[in-house]
C-alpha cells in the first residue's frame, strides 16, 4: 500500500476546561467572550490527533493538521507538531473569522482540496464551544466523499477504513473506500503526553499559512455566524447547612434538601 496521506482538522477554542463565571455574555453584541481563559486545540480534535498518530505508527503515513480562524496561536496550534503531527497548515484571514458551519466547512474542503491528495480525513465529533458538530461531514458532503461520525476506534486495511462507530446500544463496526471523512469522539483516547522539550524543538519548524485569496474564495461567499439573541442566566448561590443529631440523620437530611431543590 502506498504511503497514506491524513488530515486532521483542528479548532482553536477557549478552554473548556475554565471556569463558567470567566466566561462574560455581551448581550448587546451578542458575543460570549472569555476573560483569562487561555486557547487551546479543541479535546475532540485532539482525540481525532490522536488516531491520526496510532494510523501513523501501524501504517507508512504523513499527518496533515489544518486549523482556521482569525487570530490563530501558533505556540498552541504547535502542540500537534510537537506531539508527532508532520506539517501544520494555517488558514488565516479576517474573512475566516466567526463563520457559520457550512461555510468553515467549506474553506476546509477548498484548503484540503489544494494539498496533494488524501486518504483519511479526521475531525474531531464537535467543538468545545458551539458544538454544532455537523462541520465534519459537511466537509465530506462538499469532497463528495464517504462520512462516518462518532468513531471510537479507526484502522486501515487493505485501502478501506474500519471504524468502530458508537450508536446507542454500544457501537457497529463500518467498512468504506478511501478517501473518507471520519470523525472522532472521545472514546478514541485522549491525546499523548506533549513534553515541553517536544514542544521547544518544533518551535522554527515552518508552518504554511492560506488566506482566502490564496485558496481563491470569494469572500462575499462566506456567511457569518447568525445569532438571534444571546442572554446570560442569572446565577442565584446560597450555601445551606445540613444539620442533623448523627450522620446518618444528616445524611437523610440532605438527601431530602437536594430531593427537594430537584438535584436529584
Amino acid at each position: 500500500m502506498s504511503k497514506l496521506n491524513v488530515i486532521v482538522c483542528a479548532k482553536q477554542v477557549p478552554d473548556p476546561e475554565g471556569p463558567a463565571d470567566a466566561f462574560q455574555v455581551d448581550s448587546e453584541a451578542k458575543k460570549i467572550i472569555p476573560v483569562g481563559i487561555p486557547p487551546v486545540i479543541n479535546p475532540f480534535d485532539e482525540n481525532a490527533l490522536e488516531v491520526a498518530l496510532r494510523i501513523k505508527e501501524h501504517h507508512a503515513a504523513t499527518v496533515k493538521v489544518i486549523s482556521m480562524g482569525g487570530q490563530l496561536a501558533r505556540p498552541v496550534l504547535r502542540k500537534a507538531l510537537a506531539a508527532g503531527a508532520d506539517d501544520l497548515i494555517l488558514l488565516e484571514d479576517p474573512h475566516f473569522k466567526d463563520l457559520n458551519s457550512f461555510s468553515t466547512a467549506y474553506v476546509l474542503a477548498s484548503a484540503i482540496k489544494k494539498m496533494e491528495g488524501y486518504d483519511l480525513i479526521l475531525t474531531g465529533r464537535q467543538a468545545g464551544d458551539w458544538d454544532f458538530g455537523v462541520t465534519g461531514l459537511l466537509i465530506s458532503e462538499i469532497l463528495q466523499i464517504p462520512g462516518i461520525s462518532f468513531a471510537q476506534k479507526v484502522e486501515i486495511e487493505d485501502h478501506h477504513v474500519l471504524v468502530e462507530k458508537l450508536s446507542l446500544n454500544g457501537y457497529e463496526v463500518v467498512k468504506a473506500p478511501l478517501p473518507v471523512l471520519v470523525t472522532v469522539s472521545g472514546e478514541a483516547g485522549e491525546l499523548r503526553y506533549v513534553s515541553v522539550r517536544a514542544l521547544q524543538g518544533v518551535g522554527k519548524k515552518p508552518i504554511e499559512t492560506y488566506t482566502a485569496k490564496d485558496l481563491e474564495i470569494a469572500p462575499a461567499s462566506l456567511e457569518g455566524r447568525k445569532i438571534v439573541d444571546l442572554v446570560s442566566t442569572n446565577v442565584r448561590r446560597e450555601c445551606k447547612f445540613i444539620e442533623g443529631v448523627s450522620p446518618l440523620e444528616k445524611g437523610e437530611n440532605l438527601a431530602a434538601c437536594m430531593k427537594n431543590e430537584m438535584l436529584i
